[in-house]
Protein backbone atom coordinates (compact mmCIF):
# COMPACT_ATOMS: atom_id res chain seq x y z
CA UNK A 1 0.00 0.00 0.00
CA UNK A 2 1.40 3.48 -1.03
CA UNK A 3 -0.01 6.76 -0.30
CA UNK A 4 1.07 9.87 -2.22
CA UNK A 5 0.50 12.91 -1.66
CA UNK A 6 0.38 15.16 -4.61
CA UNK A 7 -1.42 17.45 -6.64
CA UNK A 8 -4.71 16.58 -8.44
CA UNK A 9 -4.02 13.87 -11.32
CA UNK A 10 -5.82 11.17 -12.88
CA UNK A 11 -5.52 7.60 -11.95
CA UNK A 12 -3.17 6.25 -14.61
CA UNK A 13 -1.83 9.87 -15.94
CA UNK A 14 -1.25 13.06 -15.49
CA UNK A 15 -4.76 15.21 -16.65
CA UNK A 16 -5.70 17.38 -14.61
CA UNK A 17 -9.14 16.77 -12.16
CA UNK A 18 -10.46 20.48 -11.41
CA UNK A 19 -10.69 20.94 -7.61
CA UNK A 20 -10.34 17.63 -6.51
CA UNK A 21 -8.55 16.63 -3.53
CA UNK A 22 -4.57 16.45 -2.64
CA UNK A 23 -4.27 12.34 -1.19
CA UNK A 24 -4.35 9.32 -3.66
CA UNK A 25 -3.94 5.72 -2.19
CA UNK A 26 -2.66 3.26 -4.20
CA UNK A 27 -3.04 -0.50 -3.82
CA UNK A 28 -1.23 -2.56 -6.69
CA UNK A 29 -1.53 -6.51 -6.58
CA UNK A 30 -0.59 -8.84 -9.70
CA UNK A 31 -1.94 -12.30 -9.84
CA UNK A 32 -0.25 -14.78 -11.88
CA UNK A 33 -3.59 -16.47 -12.87
CA UNK A 34 -4.07 -19.02 -15.98
CA UNK A 35 -5.39 -16.13 -18.05
CA UNK A 36 -2.38 -13.95 -16.60
CA UNK A 37 -5.18 -11.56 -14.47
CA UNK A 38 -3.78 -8.54 -13.16
CA UNK A 39 -5.81 -6.82 -10.28
CA UNK A 40 -5.22 -3.04 -9.08
CA UNK A 41 -7.30 -1.02 -6.25
CA UNK A 42 -7.40 2.64 -6.44
CA UNK A 43 -8.47 4.70 -3.42
CA UNK A 44 -9.46 8.77 -3.67
CA UNK A 45 -10.16 10.78 -0.78
CA UNK A 46 -11.60 14.03 -1.58
CA UNK A 47 -13.27 16.66 -0.68
CA UNK A 48 -17.38 17.65 -1.62
CA UNK A 49 -19.06 20.52 -1.38
CA UNK A 50 -19.38 20.30 2.26
CA UNK A 51 -15.78 19.86 2.31
CA UNK A 52 -16.47 16.43 4.69
CA UNK A 53 -13.87 13.69 2.50
CA UNK A 54 -15.40 10.66 0.99
CA UNK A 55 -13.53 7.65 -0.09
CA UNK A 56 -14.18 6.82 -3.42
CA UNK A 57 -12.53 3.47 -3.85
CA UNK A 58 -12.43 1.65 -7.54
CA UNK A 59 -11.56 -1.78 -8.11
CA UNK A 60 -9.97 -2.71 -11.63
CA UNK A 61 -9.73 -5.81 -12.93
CA UNK A 62 -7.57 -6.57 -16.05
CA UNK A 63 -8.27 -9.99 -17.84
CA UNK A 64 -5.96 -10.34 -20.76
CA UNK A 65 -7.66 -12.64 -23.30
CA UNK A 66 -7.03 -13.69 -26.93
CA UNK A 67 -9.88 -12.60 -28.86
CA UNK A 68 -12.87 -11.25 -27.26
CA UNK A 69 -15.54 -9.46 -29.94
CA UNK A 70 -19.29 -8.95 -27.51
CA UNK A 71 -19.63 -8.51 -23.91
CA UNK A 72 -22.66 -8.98 -21.63
CA UNK A 73 -22.97 -10.08 -18.12
CA UNK A 74 -24.13 -13.24 -17.06
CA UNK A 75 -24.28 -13.61 -13.33
CA UNK A 76 -20.55 -12.47 -11.98
CA UNK A 77 -18.49 -13.45 -15.53
CA UNK A 78 -18.40 -11.67 -18.81
CA UNK A 79 -19.43 -13.60 -21.38
CA UNK A 80 -18.58 -13.26 -25.39
CA UNK A 81 -21.07 -15.14 -26.69
CA UNK A 82 -20.21 -14.72 -30.32
CA UNK A 83 -17.05 -16.71 -29.76
CA UNK A 84 -18.22 -19.67 -28.25
CA UNK A 85 -19.76 -18.26 -25.10
CA UNK A 86 -16.45 -17.42 -24.01
CA UNK A 87 -16.70 -16.59 -20.11
CA UNK A 88 -14.48 -15.15 -17.44
CA UNK A 89 -15.08 -14.73 -13.87
CA UNK A 90 -13.30 -11.71 -12.11
CA UNK A 91 -11.48 -14.42 -9.85
CA UNK A 92 -9.62 -15.70 -13.22
CA UNK A 93 -11.89 -18.65 -14.14
CA UNK A 94 -12.14 -19.29 -17.89
CA UNK A 95 -15.05 -21.78 -19.10
CA UNK A 96 -16.66 -22.17 -22.58
CA UNK A 97 -20.44 -22.27 -21.62
CA UNK A 98 -21.70 -22.26 -25.50
CA UNK A 99 -21.45 -24.37 -28.53
CA UNK A 100 -21.07 -22.29 -31.26
CA UNK A 101 -19.25 -19.32 -32.99
CA UNK A 102 -21.26 -16.85 -35.59
CA UNK A 103 -19.54 -15.98 -38.44
CA UNK A 104 -20.40 -12.34 -38.86
CA UNK A 105 -18.98 -9.30 -37.87
CA UNK A 106 -21.45 -8.39 -35.09
CA UNK A 107 -19.33 -6.02 -32.58
CA UNK A 108 -22.17 -5.83 -29.96
CA UNK A 109 -24.24 -7.82 -27.32
CA UNK A 110 -27.40 -7.56 -24.93
CA UNK A 111 -28.81 -10.01 -22.75
CA UNK A 112 -32.06 -10.70 -21.54
CA UNK A 113 -32.10 -10.13 -17.43
CA UNK A 114 -32.89 -13.96 -17.05
CA UNK A 115 -29.90 -14.73 -18.89
CA UNK A 116 -31.69 -17.18 -21.58
CA UNK A 117 -31.60 -14.97 -24.27
CA UNK A 118 -28.93 -12.83 -26.32
CA UNK A 119 -29.54 -11.16 -29.35
CA UNK A 120 -25.83 -10.16 -30.75
CA UNK A 121 -26.08 -7.26 -33.96
CA UNK A 122 -24.07 -4.87 -35.84
CA UNK A 123 -24.09 -1.71 -33.96
CA UNK A 124 -24.02 0.35 -37.34
CA UNK A 125 -25.78 -1.93 -39.62
CA UNK A 126 -28.96 -3.77 -39.87
CA UNK A 127 -28.53 -7.39 -39.17
CA UNK A 128 -29.13 -9.01 -35.73
CA UNK A 129 -29.31 -12.53 -33.90
CA UNK A 130 -31.44 -14.13 -31.07
CA UNK A 131 -29.81 -16.81 -29.12
CA UNK A 132 -31.32 -19.07 -26.74
CA UNK A 133 -28.81 -20.49 -24.76
CA UNK A 134 -26.30 -19.64 -26.97
CA UNK A 135 -28.23 -21.41 -30.12
CA UNK A 136 -29.83 -19.69 -32.69
CA UNK A 137 -33.34 -18.84 -31.98
CA UNK A 138 -34.16 -16.18 -34.95
CA UNK A 139 -32.48 -13.15 -37.27
CA UNK A 140 -33.64 -9.91 -37.03
CA UNK A 141 -33.34 -6.92 -39.14
CA UNK A 142 -33.87 -2.74 -38.80
CA UNK A 143 -34.33 -0.71 -41.75
CA UNK A 144 -31.53 0.27 -43.92
CA UNK A 145 -32.13 3.92 -44.36
CA UNK A 146 -29.05 5.65 -42.34
CA UNK A 147 -28.53 2.40 -40.31
CA UNK A 148 -24.45 3.06 -40.95
CA UNK A 149 -24.74 6.17 -39.07
CA UNK A 150 -26.19 6.05 -35.75
CA UNK A 151 -26.38 2.83 -32.84
CA UNK A 152 -28.84 0.21 -33.44
CA UNK A 153 -32.32 0.25 -30.84
CA UNK A 154 -32.58 -2.36 -29.13
CA UNK A 155 -33.58 -3.79 -25.73
CA UNK A 156 -34.62 -6.72 -23.61
CA UNK A 157 -37.81 -6.11 -21.37
CA UNK A 158 -39.36 -8.58 -18.93
CA UNK A 159 -42.86 -7.99 -18.40
CA UNK A 160 -42.81 -7.73 -14.84
CA UNK A 161 -46.87 -8.81 -15.02
CA UNK A 162 -46.67 -11.73 -16.62
CA UNK A 163 -42.88 -12.47 -16.92
CA UNK A 164 -42.95 -12.64 -20.84
CA UNK A 165 -39.31 -11.83 -22.04
CA UNK A 166 -39.76 -9.18 -25.46
CA UNK A 167 -37.00 -7.91 -27.31
CA UNK A 168 -38.07 -3.76 -28.25
CA UNK A 169 -36.72 -2.68 -31.37
CA UNK A 170 -37.42 -1.09 -34.72
CA UNK A 171 -38.00 -3.63 -37.42
CA UNK A 172 -40.61 -2.36 -39.44
CA UNK A 173 -39.49 1.50 -39.52
CA UNK A 174 -36.58 3.35 -38.09
CA UNK A 175 -38.93 5.25 -36.57
CA UNK A 176 -40.99 2.58 -35.60
CA UNK A 177 -40.91 0.95 -32.19
CA UNK A 178 -42.17 -2.22 -31.79
CA UNK A 179 -42.25 -4.79 -28.64
CA UNK A 180 -41.84 -8.27 -29.50
CA UNK A 181 -42.39 -11.69 -27.72
CA UNK A 182 -38.78 -13.12 -27.88
CA UNK A 183 -40.13 -16.85 -28.45
CA UNK A 184 -42.98 -16.56 -31.02
CA UNK A 185 -41.84 -13.60 -33.06
CA UNK A 186 -45.22 -11.69 -32.47
CA UNK A 187 -45.43 -8.43 -32.33
CA UNK A 188 -47.14 -7.18 -29.55
CA UNK A 189 -47.71 -3.83 -30.62
CA UNK A 190 -48.13 -4.31 -34.56
CA UNK A 191 -51.44 -2.41 -34.50
CA UNK A 192 -53.23 -1.22 -37.65
CA UNK A 193 -52.80 2.96 -38.69
CA UNK A 194 -49.93 3.12 -36.55
CA UNK A 195 -48.22 6.65 -37.57
CA UNK A 196 -44.76 7.54 -35.38
CA UNK A 197 -43.06 10.33 -35.43
CA UNK A 198 -39.69 10.84 -37.62
CA UNK A 199 -37.31 10.21 -34.89
CA UNK A 200 -34.45 7.94 -34.96
CA UNK A 201 -34.63 5.38 -31.79
CA UNK A 202 -31.21 4.23 -30.54
CA UNK A 203 -29.90 3.17 -27.73
CA UNK A 204 -32.50 2.34 -25.74
CA UNK A 205 -32.67 1.03 -22.31
CA UNK A 206 -35.30 -0.39 -19.49
CA UNK A 207 -35.43 1.50 -16.22
CA UNK A 208 -34.91 -0.70 -13.14
CA UNK A 209 -38.10 -1.87 -12.35
CA UNK A 210 -39.14 -2.32 -16.18
CA UNK A 211 -41.84 0.04 -16.09
CA UNK A 212 -40.05 2.66 -18.40
CA UNK A 213 -38.41 2.65 -21.81
CA UNK A 214 -35.53 5.27 -22.44
CA UNK A 215 -34.59 5.72 -26.14
CA UNK A 216 -31.97 7.99 -26.72
CA UNK A 217 -32.05 8.78 -30.61
CA UNK A 218 -32.28 12.07 -33.02
CA UNK A 219 -34.13 13.66 -35.36
CA UNK A 220 -32.88 15.52 -38.61
CA UNK A 221 -30.61 18.65 -37.45
CA UNK A 222 -29.39 16.14 -36.62
CA UNK A 223 -29.95 16.62 -32.79
CA UNK A 224 -29.90 14.17 -29.91
CA UNK A 225 -33.19 13.86 -28.03
CA UNK A 226 -34.97 11.70 -25.24
CA UNK A 227 -38.20 10.12 -24.85
CA UNK A 228 -39.93 8.09 -22.36
CA UNK A 229 -42.61 5.42 -22.60
CA UNK A 230 -44.53 3.82 -20.36
CA UNK A 231 -44.42 0.61 -21.40
CA UNK A 232 -47.16 -1.29 -19.82
CA UNK A 233 -49.44 1.36 -21.13
CA UNK A 234 -47.97 1.09 -24.84
CA UNK A 235 -48.37 -2.27 -24.50
CA UNK A 236 -52.30 -1.52 -24.18
CA UNK A 237 -51.78 0.92 -26.63
CA UNK A 238 -49.46 0.56 -29.51
CA UNK A 239 -49.91 3.97 -30.67
CA UNK A 240 -48.61 5.62 -27.98
CA UNK A 241 -45.04 4.25 -29.08
CA UNK A 242 -45.93 6.83 -32.08
CA UNK A 243 -45.94 9.78 -30.08
CA UNK A 244 -43.00 12.27 -29.26
CA UNK A 245 -42.82 12.43 -25.37
CA UNK A 246 -39.94 14.56 -25.48
CA UNK A 247 -39.24 15.72 -21.83
CA UNK A 248 -41.23 18.80 -20.91
CA UNK A 249 -39.72 22.34 -21.67
CA UNK A 250 -36.28 21.39 -22.91
CA UNK A 251 -34.97 22.83 -26.04
CA UNK A 252 -31.53 22.33 -26.03
CA UNK A 253 -30.19 18.57 -27.46
CA UNK A 254 -29.90 16.09 -24.76
CA UNK A 255 -26.97 13.53 -26.14
CA UNK A 256 -26.81 11.48 -23.00
CA UNK A 257 -28.99 10.07 -20.32
CA UNK A 258 -29.54 6.94 -17.93
CA UNK A 259 -31.53 5.81 -15.50
CA UNK A 260 -30.56 5.86 -12.25
CA UNK A 261 -33.34 4.32 -10.65
CA UNK A 262 -37.25 3.22 -11.66
CA UNK A 263 -38.39 7.10 -10.90
CA UNK A 264 -34.89 9.80 -11.87
CA UNK A 265 -32.91 10.12 -15.43
CA UNK A 266 -29.87 11.59 -15.41
CA UNK A 267 -30.12 13.99 -18.55
CA UNK A 268 -26.74 15.56 -20.01
CA UNK A 269 -27.09 18.61 -22.70
CA UNK A 270 -24.39 19.23 -25.59
CA UNK A 271 -22.84 22.99 -26.16
CA UNK A 272 -24.80 23.66 -28.95
CA UNK A 273 -27.44 26.07 -28.32
CA UNK A 274 -30.88 25.38 -27.35
CA UNK A 275 -33.63 25.36 -30.34
CA UNK A 276 -37.45 26.43 -30.42
CA UNK A 277 -38.68 29.30 -28.14
CA UNK A 278 -35.92 30.85 -26.58
CA UNK A 279 -38.11 33.03 -24.13
CA UNK A 280 -38.35 29.85 -22.20
CA UNK A 281 -36.94 28.89 -18.99
CA UNK A 282 -35.13 25.98 -20.33
CA UNK A 283 -34.60 23.37 -17.45
CA UNK A 284 -31.21 22.18 -18.76
CA UNK A 285 -29.30 24.76 -20.56
CA UNK A 286 -26.06 23.92 -22.85
CA UNK A 287 -23.60 21.81 -21.48
CA UNK A 288 -25.27 21.04 -18.09
CA UNK A 289 -26.56 17.90 -16.38
CA UNK A 290 -29.66 17.78 -14.39
CA UNK A 291 -31.81 15.04 -12.73
CA UNK A 292 -35.72 14.40 -14.35
CA UNK A 293 -38.01 12.78 -11.65
CA UNK A 294 -40.89 11.15 -14.02
CA UNK A 295 -43.47 10.47 -11.12
CA UNK A 296 -43.17 14.19 -9.80
CA UNK A 297 -42.34 15.28 -13.76
CA UNK A 298 -39.85 17.93 -11.68
CA UNK A 299 -36.21 19.07 -12.65
CA UNK A 300 -33.04 19.00 -10.54
CA UNK A 301 -31.54 22.42 -10.35
CA UNK A 302 -28.80 21.96 -13.17
CA UNK A 303 -24.96 21.57 -13.11
CA UNK A 304 -22.47 22.90 -15.00
CA UNK A 305 -20.26 20.18 -16.69
CA UNK A 306 -16.49 21.11 -16.10
CA UNK A 307 -15.05 18.40 -18.81
CA UNK A 308 -15.52 16.67 -22.10
CA UNK A 309 -18.12 14.29 -21.62
CA UNK A 310 -19.72 11.31 -24.00
CA UNK A 311 -22.04 8.29 -22.65
CA UNK A 312 -23.19 8.28 -19.17
CA UNK A 313 -23.74 5.71 -16.86
CA UNK A 314 -25.34 6.48 -13.77
CA UNK A 315 -24.52 4.83 -10.22
CA UNK A 316 -26.46 6.38 -8.16
CA UNK A 317 -27.93 9.99 -7.36
CA UNK A 318 -24.50 11.46 -6.69
CA UNK A 319 -22.43 9.79 -9.17
CA UNK A 320 -21.97 8.78 -12.83
CA UNK A 321 -19.44 7.25 -14.98
CA UNK A 322 -18.39 9.06 -18.30
CA UNK A 323 -17.06 6.83 -21.10
CA UNK A 324 -15.62 9.99 -23.29
CA UNK A 325 -11.79 9.06 -24.32
CA UNK A 326 -11.20 7.45 -20.82
CA UNK A 327 -13.87 6.12 -18.18
CA UNK A 328 -14.24 8.68 -15.47
CA UNK A 329 -16.19 9.30 -12.46
CA UNK A 330 -18.64 12.56 -12.73
CA UNK A 331 -19.89 14.28 -9.27
CA UNK A 332 -23.28 14.99 -9.88
CA UNK A 333 -23.14 18.12 -7.81
CA UNK A 334 -20.70 19.88 -8.72
CA UNK A 335 -20.18 18.46 -12.50
CA UNK A 336 -16.28 17.86 -11.95
CA UNK A 337 -14.08 14.53 -12.79
CA UNK A 338 -13.56 13.24 -9.74
CA UNK A 339 -11.42 9.99 -10.71
CA UNK A 340 -10.44 9.01 -14.12
CA UNK A 341 -8.08 6.54 -15.45
CA UNK A 342 -6.36 7.28 -18.36
CA UNK A 343 -4.68 3.34 -19.53
CA UNK A 344 -8.10 2.25 -20.58
CA UNK A 345 -9.08 3.66 -23.88
CA UNK A 346 -13.52 3.67 -23.90
CA UNK A 347 -14.20 5.55 -27.15
CA UNK A 348 -15.22 9.03 -28.71
CA UNK A 349 -18.50 8.17 -28.92
CA UNK A 350 -21.19 11.34 -27.24
CA UNK A 351 -23.95 10.95 -29.59
CA UNK A 352 -26.56 8.57 -31.11
CA UNK A 353 -24.92 9.04 -34.58
CA UNK A 354 -21.12 7.14 -34.24
CA UNK A 355 -20.21 6.67 -37.70
CA UNK A 356 -17.59 9.15 -37.06
CA UNK A 357 -16.20 7.33 -34.11
CA UNK A 358 -12.87 5.19 -34.94
CA UNK A 359 -12.87 3.16 -31.77
CA UNK A 360 -16.57 1.92 -29.67
CA UNK A 361 -15.07 -0.72 -27.28
CA UNK A 362 -17.71 -3.60 -26.70
CA UNK A 363 -19.25 -2.50 -23.12
CA UNK A 364 -21.70 -3.59 -19.93
CA UNK A 365 -22.63 -2.04 -17.19
CA UNK A 366 -24.22 -4.96 -14.21
CA UNK A 367 -25.75 -2.30 -12.25
CA UNK A 368 -26.23 -4.74 -8.84
CA UNK A 369 -22.69 -5.11 -8.81
CA UNK A 370 -21.55 -1.90 -10.17
CA UNK A 371 -19.72 -3.13 -12.17
CA UNK A 372 -18.74 -1.77 -15.75
CA UNK A 373 -16.43 -3.97 -18.03
CA UNK A 374 -14.92 -3.02 -21.39
CA UNK A 375 -13.15 -5.30 -24.01
CA UNK A 376 -11.28 -3.86 -26.57
CA UNK A 377 -10.72 -7.20 -28.02
CA UNK A 378 -7.33 -8.35 -26.31
CA UNK A 379 -8.13 -7.51 -22.63
CA UNK A 380 -11.22 -7.34 -20.61
CA UNK A 381 -11.28 -4.80 -17.68
CA UNK A 382 -13.73 -4.42 -15.10
CA UNK A 383 -14.71 -1.25 -12.79
CA UNK A 384 -16.40 -1.75 -10.18
CA UNK A 385 -17.10 1.16 -7.48
CA UNK A 386 -16.76 -0.44 -4.27
CA UNK A 387 -18.02 2.71 -2.56
CA UNK A 388 -19.64 5.96 -2.95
Amino acid sequence: MRSITFAPTALGGSAPIPHACKHFCVNTNIAFLPNIDKRAYFSLTYPLPNSRPTMIQIHRHTIAVAHFATLVWRGECVVDWLNGGKSYSTNGYKKDIGQYHFAFSFDAAISSDCGTYVLLYKRLGTKGLLLKEGQELREINRPYYQSEAYEYPCAFYTNPTTGQVCLIHCPKAYCRLDIEDVETGELLTDAPDRKPNDIFHSRLCISPNSKFLLSRGWVWQPWDVAEVYDLEACLLNPHLLDEVTTLPRIQTEVCSADFIDDERILLVASPEDGIGDTTVDDPLPPNHLCIYNLRTRTYSPPVRLHCPFGRVVAIDEHYAWDLFLHPKIIDLRTGESIAMIESILSGEQHSAICDYVEFMPAMAYHRQLRSLAFTNGVDIEILTVLSA
